[in-house]
């Protein structure tokens, strides 16, 4: 395949997915990573792209935002192996804030502990938790974003203000050293950030896509999280610069 064609396919699947991993580039194009690096160095040069920790994104992606039904569906075994090991982190008693997003709706599945007090801005979460026995629910209000089918805004962030939990379970769209936890809603930040003051400990839930994406709005800096749990097939190389840091990253 000539260089030329390897840029396409590389835009295409950027219009497909909004972001590229290098390790899926070179299993694609049956290419060296040091050969898809130079391509992703070339292309953001041309202004085709913009580059990552361990790939590329869209120059259109700080904004861009998929729909609950399209992250729904995107990388759901991840999300699965994410949410069972996030489960294992709430012990019987605990009060927890559970995000709205795809991923914490799979740890609203998982959740076993008893006695516990889930607070959330997710309807979905909650219709999945009335039917579980021994756990109080509570629901934040707020302005429901049919994008997300999340409730965020002042309502939202006051009601939340009265409580103070053990446990913040948080969704993102992106994470990167440099830029923190980001959005592509600056209303969803800000709820979120809420979310975080709430809690005396903070797990982002994210699958290995989100690494190296830079969106919109910031929620927090990661000095302010106490773990990134995510699954194994994380590069090893941005696993390392995460923890040298100081981030605790917690595999599945």
């Amino acid at each position: 395949m000539f260089i030329e064609e390897r840029y396409q396919k590389i835009v295409e699947l950027l219009k497909e997915k909004n972001s590229v991993r290098v390790s899926d580039l070179t299993e694609i194009f049956d290419v060296s990573e040091s050969t898809i690096r130079r391509d992703l160095q070339d292309m953001e040069e041309k202004n085709m792209l913009k580059r990552t920790h361990g790939g590329a994104v869209s120059l259109s992606s700080r904004n861009f935002e998929p729909s609950f039904k399209e992250k729904e569906t995107s990388r759901h075994s991840d999300k699965v192996r994410i949410a069972k090991v996030a489960a294992k982190l709430v012990g019987d008693g605990d009060s927890i804030i559970i995000d709205s997003g795809t991923t914490t709706l799979e740890l609203a599945k998982a959740l076993n502990a008893k006695n516990i007090t889930v607070i959330t801005n997710s309807i979905d979460i909650a219709t999945i938790l009335w039917e579980k026995e021994d756990m109080e629910i509570i629901l934040t209000g707020g302005t429901l974003r049919k994008n997300t089918r999340s409730m965020v805004g002042q309502l939202s962030e006051n009601s939340l203000r009265n409580f103070k939990v053990d446990k913040v379970f948080l969704g993102t769209n992106g994470i990167t050293l440099k830029d923190g936890l980001t959005t592509p809603n600056l209303t969803e930040a800000i709820t979120k950030r809420t979310m975080m003051e709430s809690g005396d400990k903070v797990y982002v839930l994210s699958d290995p896509s989100k690494f190296g994406v830079v969106n919109f709005a910031v929620i927090e800096n990661l000095k302010q999280i106490d773990a990134i749990i995510t699954t194994d097939e994380v590069e090893k190389q941005i696993l390392d610069e995460f923890q040298n840091f100081g981030v605790r990253i917690i595999t599945s």
